[in-house]
């Protein structure tokens, strides 16, 4: 198979599922699809062992990595930043400077696992603002249990 059919082949969900593996193993948990109170919604979004936030913008294809101009939003949501992407994807535009090498981690992965191939440096949240992020994930993370035991919960605590 060449490079060009796995990167086809590799969804951002199966890249979601491969993080959250290696996420779980290094005692991190995300949710997926996380909307952050500037209107954006994070592909990943987690918690790790030591309180801190962590988001994951997940690009399976170049263009749409190279077209992604919101991605900064993020970054006043979390502590830590990382670009998810599948096995083989050019990942050259991740070193220029548009995408903030300095501040930006880089995971890559398939439908089975992930490797940290630049982890993220830190760059802490306020403690306030940690506070209020690890609330509203963990909100939303309860939310999704209770809707997932019993749909007729959906339509209360709906976040815009």
């Amino acid at each position: 198979m060449s490079d060009s059919q796995l990167i086809s082949d590799c969804t951002a969900a199966q890249v979601a599922r491969g993080i959250a593996r290696l996420f779980a193993r290094n005692d991190i948990w995300c949710l997926s699809e996380m909307p952050l109170r500037n209107g954006r919604r994070a592909d990943l979004m987690g918690v790790d062992a030591k309180g801190r936030v962590i988001i994951v913008e997940i690009k399976v294809q170049r263009g749409d990595l190279l077209g992604d101009g919101k991605w900064p939003d993020y970054l006043d949501y979390c502590d830590r930043f990382y670009w998810g992407v599948p096995p083989g994807m050019d990942r050259s535009p991740l070193e220029g400077d548009s995408h903030k090498p300095d501040c930006c981690g880089i995971i890559v992965a398939d439908e089975y696992d992930g490797e940290i191939l630049r982890p993220a440096p830190l760059h802490p949240l306020s403690a306030a603002r940690r506070k209020v992020e690890v609330e509203r994930l963990a909100r939303a993370a309860l939310r999704r249990m209770t809707v997932a035991a019993d749909p007729h919960c959906a339509p209360w605590g709906q976040e815009s």
